[in-house]
């Protein structure tokens, strides 16, 4: 049951590295249409470290390779995706929410991410051990942030969320998101809930 009008692009784990390439590239250059004619498109990726896999595979060997076996050239691509979110004027805006897989045990899988770490505008952290003690959603919520959050809110907002935050970072993830999901059960908003917080 589709509960959001959206478009589905698949390319499946099975199909070659050339095919995952050329889906991403169709709808990157189809997003940047719809924007250039005013639309507001947002893109969700699953997952950025798996199209630089594939860019890895496809792209003509430069000679550099860098740790975790990943070729120099092979991350430019998946860069350029990546780094074209953006807000145009006089048109639309371009929004992409990527995964990243991390703790795989793969160097490689390490080297992109931490080449995409910190180039985003907010990043959403999720913790194995708080999914395991099925706990949800298993956000690292010290770890998560959203960039210029002061642009974004009014001032008593931000104040309020620093202190939840100063608070918060005492915790370990588990004890963090235990406390937050079971106090934000008793309010009906995010204002309510900050108050409640500082009093």
């Amino acid at each position: 049951q589709r509960n959001v009008q959206g478009e589905v692009v698949a390319s499946t784990f099975d199909e070659p590295a050339e095919k995952h390439v050329r889906v991403a590239n169709i709808v990157l250059e189809k997003a940047k249409r719809l924007v250039e004619c005013g639309h507001d498109v947002v893109i969700l990726l699953d997952s950025i470290t798996r199209l630089a896999r594939a860019y890895n595979t496809v792209a003509p060997a430069s000679g550099k390779i860098l740790s975790g076996g990943i070729d120099a050239n092979a991350l430019h691509k998946p860069k350029r995706f990546f780094g074209a979110a953006r807000k145009i004027e006089n048109g639309g805006s371009l929004t992409i929410i990527a995964t990243a897989l991390t703790d795989t045990g793969s160097k490689m899988d390490e080297v992109i991410f931490e080449e995409f770490k910190g180039t985003g505008n907010m990043e959403l952290q999720l913790d194995r051990n708080i999914s395991n003690r099925r706990i949800y959603p298993a956000v690292d919520l010290v770890k998560s942030s959203t960039r210029r959050d002061d642009l974004l809110l009014d001032e008593k907002t931000i104040q309020r969320m620093w202190v939840l935050r100063k608070y918060l970072a005492d915790m370990n993830p588990i004890e963090a998101m235990e406390f937050i999901s079971e106090k934000i059960k008793f309010t009906t908003s995010n204002q309510e809930f900050l108050i409640s917080m500082n009093g």
